[in-house]
């Protein structure tokens, strides 16, 4: 009860004061570690105000320390779009892989890599241990708390803000001053081990289901619908980083996260700055060590760049920054007995052996099925149905079986054996061939994969091949989930991705999971999905080793569906990236009738794909003869040989003609003996010279061929020139800097050469900057680059 001479003023003041101590406090507890009075004052203080703002409710303001309650149940999260993606880290296992990005650092930085004479240059890096919880995004608007999100898949996440406001450690406001207006924050949510044993023990009192590790119990109490659940839980949030900022910040990583620290958000104690790998490696190893004393679970260490110019002049790579890279502790292991070998089916109908167990704790997690990867890996192992196994979490995650312990094999333990015919459809399983090309050969032998036959015939691939075609980076169909796949394909609705264009509404309305509503989204989303672009429908048809990039590369460099189709093997390797093993596996896709027929069923069913059009201009007469010949991987022929054949013969027919004429042969300068010889044999046999000119054809009819005319793009202002990029640009990432330049028709090449046109160079660039200065080449500083972007009419 409040006194009864109170006032609304004397209210408001006393509720201002109350908050201000609390806020304090929460600061010295949970930022500091440096708590200034009891708990039980603590308690007495916050009655307090939840008293006054009881009686005088329109003092209650969204970042009072009373709101963290939570309140009734959302129906669904809503989702967020990251102005900043929230990347994942690429991982280190052994200390060697740290060194080797030591050095990929070091070397994107064009800084001195050392020698047997020196060390060469060190870089800073921030070292924190890597928890183990749930990513999250706060973002704070002058100060104040507005949004909570989780990372999803990167791009794309849920809307938790209900629950955030739940967790005691984050600030609802923001102490001190000086933050920027929009400050968006990241960190890890976890549960303490502590916290998780006393939330366990509160489950096992009210007969609820116990959880099997803090992280499990971090992640589902976080995305509670129920925000009342969330205040329960013992949550706890680190902040590791930053996203989208308006306002100034420290040029630096640490001073980053120190500057958090004095905003009230709280950081790891255990940050540390390392100067090269081996500090690096010091503190990862003095952090193992004590791994176990945490308060916490940790599954490694993140090193990451410590100057912000450097992280931006490394920039990132598909899914993961260039400037930071989690290093894993080892893998934990246990002894369980493997109870039998079931065999699943994936989208492509490899056969895969997954090990059954007798359930047991591995780093904190029940498991019960391993991978046992594939037959070539059951023989090495040497592993029988009845064996006692050691189970190890690779990187923490993944289990697999790692070893038999032989002499606790049962009597009765039994072979494993690959079935004859597919699990799912009955149809024949078959081991597929290896077939390596080199020079002047071809050998086949046994691969390590089995195959159902049964493709699109076989539910297990079908519903795989469904699931890849409408996922968010392929088609992006949005309401067809891998339960609703199932689904569709168990009840005969969906026999192909193209049957997806021919659902109507009655079929769907009455399945389990679809009522009015969401069967009309599901149609509109398919109708939406009918004008992908031709990168996504490439991405989309799940093509074996072909993922997004690779994908993107087909469409840009060939520009239609026709030409990726009618690609062969040897003409498709002159795209950057596409080796000759891929390039076979794209042609065997195109060849396959049922592929094709799916293909046509598409387009028939009315898809409409966008963005084709002709070749890349800068494929255009991208093929040389000297190429072409080493292409044809003739035995003792190499890049200078074909060079010098090129030289003396001046065509493919010219080739022919000289292998065919031993006389004039023999006097060819540049060539062995052997090599010759191989020339000779090599045309001897109408299949080679069938197959040489079946690639010429192609490549003239592509605009690929030596003599095809050189393009440019029409109307590109920059087409034709060669940009590069180096050192830190501050206004914008390197990524965005070449996309940008590539909209405007020019490429954007990693190394400079007198076929440079201009060298954009920011602070800290090195030897790139030296070589464009002793060629005489255009150097544009990023404000002058920035204006001249300005000139073509393209923001920054």
């Amino acid at each position: 009860m409040t006194d009864a001479a109170t006032t609304p003023q004397i209210a408001a003041e006393r509720v201002a004061q109350l908050r201000a101590e609390l806020d304090e406090h929460n600061y010295r507890y949970h930022v500091l570690d440096e708590p200034s009075i009891p708990d039980a004052e603590y308690d007495r203080l916050f009655h307090q105000l939840k008293a006054l703002e009881a009686e005088y409710p329109q003092l209650i303001t969204p970042d009072s320390p009373t709101q963290r309650v939570g309140s009734l149940a959302l129906s669904a999260f809503g989702e967020v779009k990251h102005e900043v993606p929230m990347l994942s880290l690429g991982n280190a296992f052994e200390e060697d892989d740290l060194r080797d990005f030591d050095r990929r650092v070091r070397e994107g930085l064009d800084l001195p890599v050392g020698d047997l004479f020196g060390g060469g240059a060190e870089v800073e890096y921030s070292c924190e241990p890597k928890l183990d919880g749930l990513a999250v995004s706060l973002l704070y608007e002058n100060g104040l708390l507005v949004r909570g999100a989780t990372r999803g898949d990167g791009s794309t996440g849920e809307d938790i803000s209900v629950n955030v406001r739940t967790i005691r450690n984050i600030p609802l406001k923001l102490h001190g001053s000086g933050w920027p207006s929009v400050l968006e924050v990241r960190g890890e949510v976890f549960m303490s081990r502590a916290g998780f044993a006393a939330l366990n023990a509160r489950q096992l009192e009210s007969g609820g289901k116990t959880f099997a590790n803090p992280r499990n119990a971090a992640a589902g109490s976080l995305r509670q619908l129920d925000s009342r659940i969330t205040a329960s839980r013992p949550l706890e949030l680190c902040a590791y980083g930053i996203g989208q900022v308006q306002g100034e910040l420290p040029d630096n990583h640490i001073g980053i996260l120190t500057a958090l620290k004095g905003w009230g958000l709280p950081i790891s104690r255990e940050l540390q700055l390392a100067k090269g790998a081996e500090e690096c490696l010091a503190y990862y190893r003095a952090i193992g060590a004590k791994r176990d004393a945490l308060p916490y679970e940790i599954d490694g260490v993140v090193f990451k760049v410590n100057n912000l110019a450097y992280q931006r002049e490394l920039g990132f790579r598909a899914r993961e920054p260039r400037w930071a890279i989690a290093h894993k502790f080892p893998a934990m292991e246990e002894l369980t007995e493997l109870l039998d070998v079931e065999f699943q089916v994936g989208r492509t109908g490899a056969v895969t052996p997954v090990a059954r167990l007798q359930p047991v704790r591995v780093a904190g997690v029940t498991v019960s099925n391993a991978t046992l990867h594939n037959m070539d890996e059951v023989m090495r192992l040497g592993v029988m149905i009845g064996d006692t196994v050691i189970i190890r979490r690779a990187g923490d995650v993944i289990p697999q079986v790692v070893q038999v312990v032989a002499e606790r094999r049962p009597a009765d333990a039994r072979p494993v054996h690959i079935p004859e015919s597919c699990p799912v459809c009955g149809s024949r399983v078959e081991r597929t061939q290896l077939i390596k090309r080199s020079k002047g050969k071809e050998s086949v032998s046994e691969g390590s994969i089995y195959r159902c036959v049964g493709r699109l015939a076989c539910a297990a691939q079908l519903k795989q091949a469904i699931i890849h075609y409408v996922s968010r980076r392929a088609m992006d169909i949005e309401g067809l989930g891998e339960k609703s796949v199932e689904q569709l394909v168990d009840e005969g609705l969906v026999r192909s991705p193209a049957d997806l264009y021919t659902l109507k509404f009655e079929q769907l309305v009455g399945l389990e999971g679809f009522a009015e509503l969401s069967a009309n989204n599901l149609l509109a989303a398919i109708a939406d999905s009918r004008q992908p672009s031709l990168a996504r429908f490439i991405y989309a048809l799940g093509i074996p080793d072909v993922g997004e990039e690779t994908a993107k590369l087909l469409a840009r460099a060939l520009g239609s569906l026709q030409r990726i189709q009618q690609a062969l093997p040897d003409v498709l390797t002159y795209l950057p990236d596409v080796g000759l093993e891929v390039a076979y596996e794209i042609r065997n896709f195109f060849d396959d009738a049922h592929n094709q027929q799916v293909i046509h069923d598409l387009l028939a069913r009315g898809l409409e794909l966008q963005e084709e059009g002709e070749l890349s201009p800068e494929f255009a007469a991208c093929a040389t003869l000297a190429g072409f010949i080493d292409k044809l991987n003739i035995s003792g022929i190499a890049a200078t040989g074909a060079k010098n054949l090129a030289e003396k013969a001046a065509s493919l027919d010219g080739v022919i003609a000289l292998s065919q004429d031993w006389l004039e042969l023999s006097v060819t300068k540049g060539l062995s003996e052997k090599a010759k010889q191989s020339l000779r044999e090599f045309f001897a046999v109408e299949a080679n010279i069938q197959r040489a000119r079946a690639i010429e054809a192609q490549l003239r009819e592509f605009g690929m061929h030596w003599q095809s005319e050189k393009r440019v793009v029409a109307g590109l202002p920059l087409a034709g020139q060669t940009w590069v990029l180096t050192g830190a640009l501050e206004v914008m990432s390197r990524d965005l800097a070449k996309d940008k330049l590539e909209s405007l028709g020019a490429k954007v090449a990693g190394s400079v050469s007198a076929k440079t046109t201009c060298v954009v160079a920011g602070p800290g660039a090195g030897s790139k900057l030296a070589k464009a200065s002793e060629l005489g080449l255009k150097v544009l500083d990023e404000e002058a680059f920035l204006a001249e972007l300005a000139a073509y009419g393209v923001v920054a």
